[in-house]
C-alpha cells in the first residue's frame, strides 16, 4: 500500500499547533547551546521557545546547569539578551532576588517581609539536561529516549568530527519563515528535488544522493565528487577536501545530514559541523535557528574552504526558501488533502509515522474530529 503525506490541513490548523506545543514540543528534547559556547564561570546562553523559558549557564564549578529562565516569587525573566555573564549570581531585575549559578536562591532583599521563607525550596526550577557530545539539549517533561540513545545509530560515522571539541564560528543566525515548521522539516528529508531544484548541489554530487530512516533520526548524505564543477565556487571547494586529515579517507568527501526527532538537523561537513533548529512560532510561521561549528584550525586554505561551503550553502538556503513558501500557499488550496509517496521518500514517511503517533489525530485526513484534536490539545 502506498504511504501518504501527511494531509495539508496540520500545516495550518491552529487547534493542531496547540496539540503539537502540549503533547510533541513539551517532551521534545531543545538545543541550547555547545558547552564551548559559555567557557566561563558565570557565561550563559538563552532560549525561548513556545512559550518557555531557558537559560543554560556555567557555575563556578566548571559545571553547565540549565534551569526556566523565570524567577521564582514573581516570574521576571532573569538572564537576558540571547547571551551574557551575570558574574556569580542571576538577579531579578524586578525584586532583586539573588541566585546562585547552581541556581539555589542565595538572598531576598531584606526590607521584602520574607524573613520566613524557605531559601532552599526557591531555587531556581532545573531542566531535564542531557550534554551530548558536546551539545546541551534540554526538554520540560520526559518522553523521548536519551538523544545519545537516538542518535546512536550514527554513533560510529559522527565521531572521527569530534564534536566535544568544535568552537563555535561567528553567532546563532535566526531565518524567519512564512511557513510552518513541518513544511521545513519535509524539505530536509525531501531527496528528491535535489536534481530538480538544487542544480549546485547536483553538480557536487551526482547520483549519489543517498537517504535512510532510523527508529528517532533520518539520514541524507553524498559524496563531493572529483570531477571538476563548471562552478568556481563548488570547484575551488572540492580542491580542499583533501586538507580534512582528521576523518578517515572515506569521510573526507561526505556531506552528512542528520535530522533529530522532530525538529533539530545536523549538517556534518568535513570542514564544519551545523546545527538547525526549526523553532515553530505559529501555525505558519518558523524561526530557523543555526550556528556554524568548527575545530580549531588556523590555516588559510581552511578558513577558505569554510567561506566556500558558506556560498554553496547560501544558494540551496535561497533555493529552499522559494520552494517552502510555494508548498505552504499549495496547503491552503480546498483541492490539495494529501499526497502519494514514492518508497524513495522514505524520511518523509518516518516523519509522517512519527507524528501520527505522537498526535493521533493527525491521520485524519481531512480532519474528522476537531472534538478528539481539543481534547489532545487539553
Amino acid at each position: 500500500m502506498t504511504e501518504q503525506s501527511l494531509p495539508g490541513w496540520l500545516y495550518l490548523d491552529r487547534d493542531f499547533f496547540e496539540a503539537e506545543r502540549r503533547h510533541l514540543f513539551a517532551k521534545t528534547w531543545h538545543i541550547v547551546c555547545h558547552v564551548s559556547d559559555i567557557p566561563e564561570a558565570g557565561d550563559y546562553l538563552t532560549l525561548d521557545i513556545l512559550g518557555e523559558k531557558f537559560v543554560s549557564l556555567r557555575g563556578a564549578d566548571g559545571v553547565v546547569r540549565s534551569f526556566h529562565n523565570v524567577c521564582r516569587h514573581r516570574a521576571s525573566r532573569l538572564a537576558d539578551g540571547d547571551s551574557g555573564n551575570c558574574g556569580h549570581r542571576l538577579v531579578c531585575p524586578y525584586h532583586a532576588w539573588s541566585y546562585g549559578l547552581d541556581g539555589t536562591l542565595r538572598s531576598v532583599p531584606p526590607w521584602q517581609g520574607m524573613e520566613d521563607l524557605d531559601l532552599k525550596r526557591h531555587g531556581l526550577n532545573s531542566l531535564d539536561q542531557e550534554i551530548w557530545r558536546g551539545f546541551v539539549f534540554v526538554r520540560t517533561e520526559k518522553g523521548l529516549p536519551s538523544v545519545a540513545e537516538m542518535m546512536e545509530p550514527y554513533e560510529t560515522e559522527i565521531a572521527p568530527h569530534g564534536f566535544e571539541d568544535l568552537k563555535p564560528q561567528g553567532r546563532v543566525t535566526l531565518r524567519p519563515r512564512a511557513v510552518n515548521w513541518k513544511n521545513i522539516a519535509d524539505n530536509y528529508g525531501d531527496g528528491l528535488h535535489i536534481p530538480v531544484a538544487h542544480p549546485g548541489l547536483t553538480r557536487l554530487f551526482g547520483n549519489t544522493y543517498a537517504l535512510e530512516a532510523k527508529p528517532w533520526v533520518d539520514k541524507m548524505d553524498a559524496r563531493v565528487g572529483t570531477k571538476p564543477s563548471s562552478n568556481w565556487v563548488e570547484r575551488a571547494y572540492q580542491k580542499r577536501l583533501g586538507l580534512f586529515d582528521h576523518l578517515p579517507e572515506e569521510r573526507r568527501r561526505v556531506w552528512s545530514y542528520y535530522r533529530l526527532w522532530p525538529n533539530i538537523a545536523f549538517d556534518v561537513y568535513p570542514d564544519q559541523i551545523d546545527f538547525m533548529q526549526f523553532v515553530p512560532i505559529s501555525p505558519t510561521e518558523t524561526m530557523i535557528r543555526e550556528i556554524a561549528y568548527v575545530r580549531p584550525d588556523a590555516r588559510r586554505e581552511v578558513r577558505a574552504a569554510r567561506y566556500l561551503n558558506w556560498r554553496i550553502n547560501r544558494q540551496v538556503n535561497a533555493e529552499d526558501t522559494v520552494l517552502i513558501a510555494r508548498v505552504q500557499a499549495g496547503m491552503e488550496s480546498s483541492s490539495y488533502v494529501s499526497g502519494p509517496l514514492s518508497k524513495a521518500e522514505v524520511c518523509l514517511a518516518a516523519f509522517a509515522r512519527r507524528m501520527r503517533q505522537a498526535i493521533p489525530p493527525s491521520a485524519f485526513t481531512p480532519p474528522g474530529s476537531y472534538a478528539d484534536l481539543r481534547r489532545a490539545a487539553e
